[in-house]
This record gives structure tokens, C-alpha cells and sequence, in this order.
């Protein structure tokens, strides 16, 4: 019993290492334009925006036009020719991959009130916030026994650049159980045997000309 407990505990230990690299190589790497692809991108959504298909022989110039000019958005309909410009190498597939990475992160890291990992994923004014729910929470003795079951989709809204940084905002489609119990074990909020479909929209943050190669949840709002 004792050596199936080890195990289980190094197990745990592989995967949550394993998780933390993923999530670094698809939102903290950054290269220069002379490096060729970065690695930018937050459960694995990878859509093409670009097409190398050719005008086929007989096709109108005004054919060939249109199709380069939709050539330049992704197939959601935003135009990211502005933020590959301001980022090398950027694609939405990679972006997607690592914006699901972070939201199970940090979903499930709020759950436990894990504040160090948080840290690292934040905006200082999101941790406040974040950090200021967590302690309420554990000064009232309650418990959190919410979970993220899974991420159906990921949908990116918009892209923008405001002084100097990077803006992308996604909406984030998933699964959850959403429960707090008390310090007697008895349900003060949500409920633990329903599982909900809930839309967050969250918007991520790099500045485009720091050494800091992380993007960072600047902020959220959910869906009624």
C-alpha cells in the first residue's frame, strides 16, 4: 500500500512538471524575426488562417483579390496581419493550445487556492483579485470542490495592440462543477453533482518590446 502511495506521488509530481513545461513553450517562448516560428499559443485547437491555394486557371483578378485579402484573417473572422507584424512567427493554432493549457491552470489552481502558480499567469490587478477571493474564502473555512471536466471550445474575439502590448480575447467554452462547502462539509454554494456548461471570456496580454516572454490574463468575465 505504502509503495502504490509513492508511486502515485511521482506520478503526480511527472504530470504536474510535464504540464507546467507545456504551458511555457506554448506562452513564454519568444524569438526574434531572424529565428524563424515562436511558440505562442494556450487543448489543441489548431485552425489554419492561411491558405496556399492558387487562383485556378480561368479565375478573375478580382477572385484572386478577394481571396488574398481573406487569406490575411483567420477563419473567425479576425484580422491578425497587425499582430504577426508586432510578433514573428505568431499563430492562432499555437495561441489557442496555450490559452486551453493556462485556463485549465488557472481554473484549477483557483479551486485549490494554489496562489504561487497563479502568480505567474496573472496581471497584478487579476491576482489581486484572484489572491483577495482565495483568502475570504479560507478565512470563512470554506472549501472549494469545483473542477474543470473539460474544454469544449475556444473562440478567438478579438486582437488589438494599445500601448505597446498585444491584446487577445477569447472566449473559452467548458465544462464545470462549480461547489463550495463549509467547514461542516455541507454545500454553501453551486452544487457538486451538476455539471455546467460555462462561457468565460478572457483577455491575454504581452507587451510586444519586453524581455519578458510570458503572456498574462489581464482580464475576465463569464457569460450568464
Amino acid at each position: 500500500m505504502g509503495d502504490y502511495g509513492f508511486i502515485d506521488i511521482v506520478l503526480f509530481a511527472m504530470i504536474a512538471a510535464f504540464l507546467i513545461l507545456r504551458l511555457r513553450s506554448v506562452l513564454g517562448k519568444h524569438r526574434n524575426s531572424g529565428e524563424g516560428k515562436s511558440n505562442l499559443g494556450l487543448h489543441t485547437l489548431t485552425q489554419s488562417h492561411k491558405t496556399d491555394k492558387q487562383p485556378a486557371e480561368g479565375d478573375s483578378k478580382e477572385e484572386s483579390k478577394i481571396e488574398s485579402q481573406n487569406s490575411e484573417k483567420d477563419n473567425d473572422g479576425v484580422d491578425l496581419t497587425e499582430i504577426q507584424g508586432a510578433i514573428p512567427g505568431f499563430e492562432k493554432g499555437e495561441f489557442l493550445a496555450g490559452v486551453r493549457a493556462a485556463f485549465e491552470i488557472i481554473v484549477n489552481s483557483f479551486s485549490s487556492g494554489d496562489k504561487e502558480k497563479l502568480a505567474g499567469l496573472l496581471s497584478d490587478e487579476v491576482f489581486n483579485n484572484f489572491s483577495s477571493a482565495i483568502t475570504d474564502r479560507e478565512r470563512q473555512g470554506h472549501v472549494s470542490e469545483s473542477s474543470l471536466i473539460r474544454i469544449i471550445d475556444t473562440v478567438l474575439l478579438e486582437a488589438n495592440i494599445s500601448d505597446g502590448s498585444v491584446l487577445l480575447t477569447v472566449k473559452i467554452l467548458s465544462e464545470q462543477i462549480n461547489a463550495t462547502k463549509g467547514e461542516e462539509g455541507e454545500v454553501v454554494d453551486g452544487n457538486p453533482d451538476l455539471v455546467l456548461e460555462v462561457a468565460d471570456i478572457w483577455t491575454f496580454s504581452k507587451e510586444i518590446e519586453s524581455p519578458d516572454p510570458n503572456w498574462r490574463l489581464v482580464a475576465t468575465r463569464s457569460l450568464d
